[in-house]
């Protein structure tokens, strides 16, 4: 069955950096759109960045400049480069996979089909 698994969290202080990465496996990875969702306490689930599966990339206006998304189809594992974190940054992140994604509809969670589990990212000013 679909599984992703991600890991890289951790507490960071203001201007660090963090790497996640998500282990997908049970499905064609090269063929989905993969995308990386936070959630913040008491607040809604948001899309950070999403790689489609032509290779096409889109970001928060919040994280563009600081974040990338990247992946190794070959280890089929999707990646988030986090640079410059800030408090705001906090939340759990979550990695997506979807086969087919709508235009332009590459930030929203209802668009996907498979979820991983989340990891915590604590960013102390």
């Amino acid at each position: 069955q679909v599984q992703l698994v991600e890991s890289g969290g951790g507490s960071v202080q203001t201007g660090g950096s963090l790497r996640l990465s998500c282990a997908a496996s049970g499905f064609m990875y090269s063929a989905y759109s993969m995308a990386w969702f936070r959630q913040a306490a008491g607040k809604e689930r948001e899309g950070v960045a999403v790689i489609e599966s032509g290779g096409f990339t889109n970001y928060a206006d919040s994280v563009k400049g600081r974040f990338t998304i990247s992946q190794d189809n070959a280890k089929a594992t999707l990646y988030l480069q986090m640079n410059s974190l800030k408090p705001e940054d906090t939340a759990i992140y979550y990695c997506a996979a979807v086969k087919k994604l709508p235009v332009y509809a590459g930030l929203f969670a209802q668009n996907y089909a498979y979820w991983g589990q989340g990891t915590q990212v604590t960013v102390s000013s």
